[in-house]
């Protein structure tokens, strides 16, 4: 049963990284705006990864959370190629080191939390402290966008969008982990909560694809979402954290690694956002009169 969850976390996966895909292919084309809701491409991208984390979530019913969550860094290695596909050319070689390099730190990162079944508690005044602090980092990222170019835009926006999607993991993990049985536990703001956050997400995310860089900005997401969770975890919920030489060395090694892979993909080229003019406007085609038939 352990492999067949490990199966399904593999094909959610490949699902929400296609998804992405194709958002991202119309964000660059179409513009972030609301325009992209009456694109049947985009929706269709929003619908298979709203499949793939559903994918996910069915595979943590038959493997634990140690294996099923670390698969969702497979994300990024299907992702960037996926992307490239779409727009119609072979992915770099760069863009593959840097999506493992990403990948493999990140997973190193992940697998040396341990893991807590403590029942997580979050009180009203941290709840909206957190959220203070989220709209905080933002807002600075949002004010940084507006003045930067090329990677570091995308990069900024994207840290953004990985903060606000941790802030749903959290209050996901605080009202689910906190129902224990009784579904009137959900009847809480933090409930109402999650979905306007998700909006917030999703916006900056579209937001960071229109910028064209799509490693940077998927990477960006992917490594903001999980650090600040864990952060979120450990400071609000008393969740542990790694201890001890053997693991802060592996930590700083792992760190390192998806530095460096952030900073490969920061160098990569964009995706073309407009479509090129023709050399010469076009010509009215004369139409042969009965003199020059003669």
């Amino acid at each position: 049963m352990i492999w067949l969850g490990v199966s399904i976390a593999l094909v959610g996966a490949l699902g929400y990284a296609g998804g992405a895909a194709l958002q991202q292919y119309e964000a660059v084309h179409g513009g972030a705006n609301l325009k992209l809701v009456r694109r049947p491409r985009w929706l269709i991208g929003g619908v298979i990864g709203l499949l793939g984390a559903s994918l996910h979530a069915v595979a943590l019913s038959f493997a634990p959370l140690v294996l099923i969550q670390p698969v969702s860094v497979a994300t990024l290695v299907f992702a960037v190629p996926l992307a490239a596909l779409l727009h119609g050319r072979r992915p770099h070689k760069a863009e593959v080191l840097g999506s493992a390099a990403v990948a493999a730190g990140l997973l190193g990162l992940m697998l040396l939390i341990p893991q807590s079944n403590t029942r997580p508690v979050l009180s009203t005044p941290a709840a909206l402290g957190f959220l203070a602090v989220i709209g905080v980092v933002v807002a600075v990222c949002h004010l940084g966008a507006r003045r930067a170019r090329g990677p570091g835009k995308a990069l900024l926006l994207s840290i953004g969008a990985g903060s606000v999607t941790a802030s749903v993991s959290t209050f996901v993990r605080v009202v689910g982990g906190g129902l224990g049985g009784d579904l009137s536990r959900l009847v809480h703001w933090f409930t109402a909560a999650i979905p306007v956050l998700l909006v917030f997400a999703i916006v900056l995310l579209q937001k960071s694809y229109a910028v064209g860089y799509f490693g940077i900005a998927y990477a960006g997401v992917q490594v903001v979402d999980p650090i600040t969770s864990v952060l979120a975890g450990t400071v609000l919920l008393g969740e542990p954290l790694p201890t001890g030489v053997g693991n802060i060395v592996p930590a700083l090694l792992s760190a390192a690694v998806l530095i460096a892979g952030t900073i490969t993909l920061s160098r990569l080229t964009p995706e073309t956002t407009q479509v090129a003019a023709p050399p010469h406007p076009e010509l009215p085609v004369p139409v042969p009169t009965r003199a020059a038939a003669r």
